[in-house]
Formats: structure tokens, sequence, C-alpha cells
């Protein structure tokens, strides 16, 4: 027991209240009284706690770390926070996708795996998942996806049916739905599982030169995964499992760490690989373009207050600094646009001034006023001008600018040698997995298909695994029919 006095109770304000118990009424038993001002801060405090969830990615947590660089990528990127030996400090949230806030740790889902680079030139962000790859390549068919995995209209339930429907519509689902499917469809904890930019990001050295690179965060706790049995124990044992695995490794001192390599491809490369390198549902062979280690990154810190630290955190893959920057992947340049306007539409149009958004690097921009705004503005308020305002400096930059040209179509990606929507599903499931491996996937997905699909849509998902991999998807058949795994 402590003898030390405890602080004292005050408003919102910094006054000093009278009672953390009583409110201030007529008499004992009278009525509570309208100029009881603590009472109804309370009140009306408490109605206007939650902000709305993210869409996607509701349910998740996330801790603070440090990057530290141990390799020389000099030559490929001149982005301060890669340059060798720098220490930069991070955020880390993970997640899972289609659940709400309250949904379950280990349902069957991508894990987001989102990283925030408080870097000496502004936030880099890198907005990824837990796979190397995504569902679809082009951005007008992502809310699509997102409401066919998330609850039917007509009874607020979620839907198998409504999911393999979209996916077996969708061929180019293949590969992600044959990953979620497998054994990394559920890591046994975050820190047991890798963590992929996904995307293809541009660097630019110090020459002006582009490269086309993937990330990689792999994990150094290796991978352990959860089988459907166990996910589905856990479901009801703890639902926050994940979150309290991550946040109890690091109290006790267990501090969880990913080392970063890169995939890198030369700029010409892309015109003539066999496979679009830009395409979100293609991975680059290793084989082809092998991973370079840049360094470590390390989790040794939890947060302390779970709303302001981790659930108004707002990763947003515009934020590129110089150095790194986007491609012609056209989901990344749609998510450009779509992540920085759902935080403004989340949390207000000044949500970078929120503290865990908030670059370490100075700010001077032509920003002001708006909602929540507290950092004071100082005139002049516009550019050009001509008494001392902040001037944009191409020298401190470093985009990556390349050429296009067309005619102005809506039309998919033009195809590269080796591109197709079944392929590289077909090369994860046989050459890939092991015997056991694909005898767990074929459980977990005819589990899955025989829980409320329609005769339909079963038939197109049971051709559509037989796309994937002939025999998978003749066990896959067989065993939704007989009503076995």
């Amino acid at each position: 027991m402590t003898s030390a006095q405890p602080n004292p109770t005050t408003t919102d304000a910094g006054i000093p209240v009278p009672s953390d118990e009583h409110s201030l009424t007529v008499g004992p038993d009278g009525p509570i009284l309208l100029q009881d001002h603590y009472l109804i801060e309370q009140m009306a405090n408490f109605n206007r706690e939650r902000i709305p969830e993210r869409q996607p990615h509701a349910k998740g947590s996330g801790a603070f770390g440090h990057f530290e660089v141990t390799g020389d990528l000099s030559a490929f990127t001149r982005a301060a926070v890669f340059q060798p030996g720098v220490k930069t400090d991070m955020l880390i949230r993970f997640s899972t996708v289609a659940g709400e806030r309250g949904s379950p740790d280990t349902w069957r889902d991508p894990r987001g795996f989102s990283l925030r680079f408080y870097t000496s030139e502004g936030n880099l962000d890198i907005v990824g998942n837990n796979t190397p790859v995504f569902f679809i390549r082009d951005a007008l068919k992502f809310q699509h996806f997102i409401r066919s995995q998330k609850r039917r209209a007509s009874n607020n339930l979620r839907d198998h049916d409504m999911q393999w429907d979209f996916w077996t519509l969708s061929p180019e689902t293949a590969h992600q739905v044959a990953w979620l499917f497998g054994d990394r469809g559920i890591p046994r904890t975050w820190r047991h599982m890798n963590g992929y930019g996904s995307h293809t990001y541009s660097w630019i050295n110090a020459a002006g030169q582009i490269h086309w690179v993937r990330y990689h965060f792999i994990s150094d706790q290796g991978i352990e995964c959860l089988t459907q049995a166990e996910a589905d124990r856990l479901v009801s044992l703890d639902g926050d499992y994940h979150a309290r695995d991550l946040h109890e490794a690091i109290a006790r001192g267990e501090y969880p760490s990913w080392t970063l390599k890169m995939q890198i491809m030369p700029f010409e490369d892309a015109k003539t690989y066999r496979f679009n390198p830009f395409d979100l549902t293609k991975v680059w062979p290793h084989a082809d373009y092998p991973l370079i280690e840049v360094g470590k990154l390390t989790l040794d810190r939890n947060f302390t207050d779970h709303h302001t630290e981790i659930e108004q955190a707002a990763f947003a893959p515009s934020n590129q600094v110089p150095g790194t920057g986007l491609s012609p992947d056209k989901m990344l340049l749609a998510r450009t646009f779509a992540y920085a306007d759902a935080h403004r539409a989340r949390l207000g149009v000044n949500y970078k001034q929120i503290p865990v958004n908030a670059p370490k690097a100075e700010v001077h921009s032509y920003s002001k006023d708006g909602a929540m705004r507290v950092r004071n503005v100082s005139d002049p308020v516009y550019a050009p001008n001509s008494y001392g305002g902040p001037m944009a400096d191409p020298s401190r930059t470093a985009e990556a600018l390349w050429h296009a040209d067309g005619e102005m179509v809506r039309a998919a990606y033009t195809l590269h040698a080796a591109d197709d929507d079944w392929g590289q599903a077909g090369t994860l499931v046989r050459d890939v997995m092991d015997d056991a491996a694909r005898e767990r996937l074929v459980s977990n997905v005819a589990g899955h298909l025989r829980n409320g699909v329609s005769v339909k849509v079963l038939e197109r998902a049971c051709d559509y695994w037989k796309n994937i991999d002939k025999e998978t998807g003749d066990k896959i058949e067989a065993a939704v029919r007989n009503g076995s795994s």
C-alpha cells in the first residue's frame, strides 16, 4: 500500500471537483441539479467516447519500437531512414481485415501489418499485410470486395455465400485465397508472422535512378500458425488473444523483432519481366530477385492509452519520404487517396496533429483552420508570397517520376509473358505446400464451403479450386459432397 497522496480529481479544464461519487441534488433524496457541470461533463464525454471504427482493419492493436539499418543499400535509395547505421523510432499496428472492432482475433482472415517510421525527413508509412499478395488488382473492386466480407444487408450476418460469390467471379483472387485457406491463414501470434509491403514501391538513389522494390519483414521468432480447430477454440476462450500475447510479451521483456529484406528490380526490367511487377496479386519469385537484408525492426514499448496511440493512429501510403515513392501499381495509387481520406472522415481534417500521427521532422505547411486544429498558423498563409513563408525546395525531394502515355481506357493490365490468375496460386498449392499442408487446406476450404454456400456458388467454387490445382479441387469437391474433411 502506498502512502503517497493521490492527485486531486479535476474537470477537463483543470478545476478541482467536489466528489467522485455523488451528484449535486436538492437534499439527499431530491432531483439532480443542472448546474452540476462536472456530472454533465462526465455524461457528455461518455456519450462521445467512441469514434467511427475503421471500415476494414477495425480490430487491432500495436506497439512502439525502433528500426536500425544493418546493411548498406545506399546505392538504391537516398532516404535517410535507410542509410547505414541509422536508428529510427517506429510504430506498428496489427489487425484483421474483415472483422469489426469487437470481433475475435483468431478468425481466418489476412492480418494488417502497418508500419510508421518517424524519420528525420517526415513520416514514412508502409501499409501492408501478412501476405505478399492481395485479392484484387484494381481499386474499383475494393469496396465491393470488403462489402462481400462484411455483413449481409438482409440479416446483418457474415455470409460465406457472399464471400465465395465474389471470389469465384473474380479469378484474380485465387492466389490470396490459396494463402488464406492454407496454414498461414491464421497466425499463432502477431509475433510469429511475416509482414509485407505487398505493393511494388520505388526507391530513388542520390543520382536520381529509380528501382522498383518490395518490402519483406521476416519474423525473427519464426512462422507459427493455428489450426482451424485451435483458432475456433480461442474464439470462445479469448477474443483478444493476439493483442494480449503481444502486450504481455513486451511487458515481459520478450521484444519481438523482424528483419527487413528487400527485393529490388532495375527500372528497365519491369517492361519485360514475365509477370507484371505492379500486379498486387503476383509475387516476384526470389530466384529472380533475391532478398537483400536492410535492417532490424524491434518492438520494445507498449502503448499507455490504446485510444490515443493506436486507435487514432492513421497510416497512409501517401506518406513517402525523399528516396522512397510509389509505382504504377493501380491499387497503390488509389490507396494514396483512399487512406488519407478515410482518416479525414474518421478523425477530422487535422488528424496529422494528433501526437501519434505528428512527424518528428519540422512541419512548414500552408494548411490552416478546420476542426480540431491545435497548431498555430502564422502569416503568410498563402503561396507564393513575399513575406518569408516556406518555399518548395526540389533539391530536398526525390520523387519517382516515370513516363506514361496512351489513350484513356478502362482496361485490365497488359498481360506479361507468364501472367494468368491461376498459375502462382497453383505453384503455392503444389510446390510450396507439402502433403500435410494440402490436406489441411482441403479441410479448411471444404468446411467453409459447407457453411451456407448456395448450390450455384458452390459449383463455381469447386471449378475455381480445380483451376488452381485439379487434384486439390477434386478433393475439395469430394469433401464438400461427402460432408467430410
